[in-house]
């Protein structure tokens, strides 16, 4: 299998576009996209049957060339990846902004993106990641109103800036062990004789991959860029539902790699319950159903991270399993939100009513996706919120659980109230392409759940065994978690003035860049302390 052809291919189709500007492109790129998904799956089953797939660019040896590698994990993104690009291109095909020129951005991100979950090597995940800021920045920017083009800027400084960290510490790494190879490193790290050596660079690392997934105190810029409001809404879904998804699989590779003799589980623990606290609580403090959908990214990332540094393999899955999900769903938040928005004209939460009696279909998908973020029973967060769970079961950490979940139902519950109301106003049906990509992203959210343990034992070679028994207590958790949101946000949401307050906070660009100060400082006499 040729795995450059995931990165190279996007590009290639990218300029083609660009250049010759035919008239049925955006049909092209949808059937490309398919051709990519084919591909991919392909890519999976030669994984799934022969192992990880290794090339070497320029037949270099593995210390110093540049290599991809598909193995279980990467191979399952990309093909994840591509999946959502061709969903997008679809639910896109009529909408008049889609002319060549965005088309060429959006190509290029995929193959970045793609590049990002195959390469091996520290320094070309740099360049991936720093290409794909600039054309992330330009996306966000691409409506050219005022406040796009300060978030975008806003997004693009910041991110700058957090890959300064990066390439220092890629250079210290360099100078210590003479590769960036990550499978090199993981490797020699495991001899060195101190420690104590690797604490500056790997805070550096970890400081930039902090603020690419988004953890607590790195998120204000997150906001900012899934959530400005004249952003093209295939632009949110990815970058929400996908994108940063990059920033938590470096971190999981990190771990990998220094694990041996840097052991963060309790400190990404702590941080990843706190982002998910946190990440809901500004959620519910929200107005504007996009903010609130960005919001609760962060809060899923926190999840996300809490649960694989729980340290148990059945955490690990259902994070990972978690990241599946959480692409699935939030796409469809996103792009629901966005048939919505253009169809009453405002962001507002308040003046949002009768949703379902309007928008009956739309209602339904999205309605089949809040039950998959909360974790509802027979739906695609139910299995990987069990397993998590399953991880922390006998420990005050399950509490910590139970109260990230009624934050994420609490915030549902109030995002619900859409629905609501009596619509005066004719009925109104998303063109049919739409309909398409949105049914089946909620079918998905739906299927990820009845057949989750299958499709943990096809995509990650894993056997679990639910226990019928503690599924249904889940359930009963779950349905109790409901009644008492639903009573919370009715009868005590109104009156803490507290959200008010929380919703009137936006850090500068100057007390973002203090707070990855901040987080480099803690990290490094964290690690002082324990290493």
């Amino acid at each position: 299998m040729q795995l450059i052809l995931f990165v190279l291919l996007p590009m290639i189709f990218a300029i083609i576009v660009y250049l010759i500007k035919f008239k049925y492109s955006i049909a092209a790129a949808a059937f490309f996209q398919v051709g990519l998904l084919v591909y991919s799956i392909i890519t999976f089953l030669s994984v799934k049957t022969n192992g990880a797939i290794t090339e070497a660019l320029g037949e270099y040896p593995q210390d110093i060339g540049i290599m991809l590698e598909a193995d279980q994990l990467s191979v399952v993104l990309v093909m994840i990846t591509c999946f959502l690009f061709m969903g997008m291109f679809i639910y896109n095909a009529h909408k008049h902004y889609m002319d060549p020129l965005f088309m060429f951005l959006f190509l290029v991100l995929q193959g970045l993106i793609n590049g990002i979950f195959l390469s091996r090597d520290l320094f070309n995940i740099y360049i991936l990641i720093e290409v794909s800021t600039i054309i992330v920045s330009i996306l966000i920017m691409y409506k050219k109103d005022s406040r796009s083009i300060y978030d975008g800027m806003l997004y693009l400084m910041i991110n700058l800036v957090g890959m300064t960290f990066f390439l220092l510490g890629v250079g210290y790494i360099y100078k210590l062990f003479g590769t960036l190879d990550m499978h090199t490193l993981e490797e020699s790290i495991k001899l060195i004789e101190n420690p104590k050596a690797l604490i500056l660079p790997y805070c550096l690392l970890i400081t930039a991959v902090g603020l690419k997934s988004a953890i607590m105190p790195l998120f204000s810029w997150l906001p900012k860029a899934h959530g400005t409001p004249s952003s093209p809404y295939i632009v949110s879904a990815i970058l929400s539902g996908l994108y940063v998804k990059g920033g938590v699989y470096l971190l999981i590779r990190l771990q990998t790699i220094m694990n041996s003799v840097i052991d963060t589980h309790t400190f990404f623990l702590i941080a990843g319950f706190l982002t998910a606290v946190i990440g809901f609580l500004f959620a519910l403090s929200q107005t504007d159903i996009k903010l609130i959908l960005a919001y609760h990214t962060i809060s899923q990332i926190g999840l996300i991270i809490f649960g694989f540094s729980l340290n148990n393999t059945y955490s690990y899955y259902g994070s990972i399993y978690h990241i599946m999900n959480h692409a699935i769903f939030k796409s469809t938040l996103f792009l629901t939100a966005g048939i919505i928005i253009d169809t009453y004209q405002t962001r507002d939460i308040r003046k949002i009513r009768g949703v379902f009696k309007r928008m009956p279909f739309v209602s339904i998908i999205t309605i089949m996706a809040i039950l998959g973020i909360t974790g509802a029973p027979l739906f695609n967060g139910s299995i990987s919120k069990y397993l998590i769970q399953k991880g922390s079961s006998e420990s005050m950490l399950e509490y910590g659980l139970l109260l990230i979940n009624f934050g994420t139902i609490v915030s549902f519950v109030k995002y619900s109230s859409i629905f609501k109301g009596r619509q005066q106003d004719k009925k109104v049906s998303p063109p049919m392409n739409q309909k398409i990509v949105i049914a089946l992203l909620g079918i998905l959210c739906f299927l990820g759940g009845i057949f989750g343990t299958h499709f943990i034992k096809v995509l990650f070679n894993y056997s679990i065994d639910i226990s019928p028994d503690a599924y249904f207590v889940k359930a009963v958790i779950y349905f109790i978690s409901l009644i008492l949101g639903i009573g919370f946000y009715q009868y005590f949401y109104q009156r803490i003035r507290l959200f008010s307050k929380i919703r009137e906070l936006e850090l500068t660009f100057n007390q973002i860049c203090f707070s990855m100060v901040l987080f480099f400082a803690v990290s490094m006499v964290t690690l002082m302390l324990t290493v």
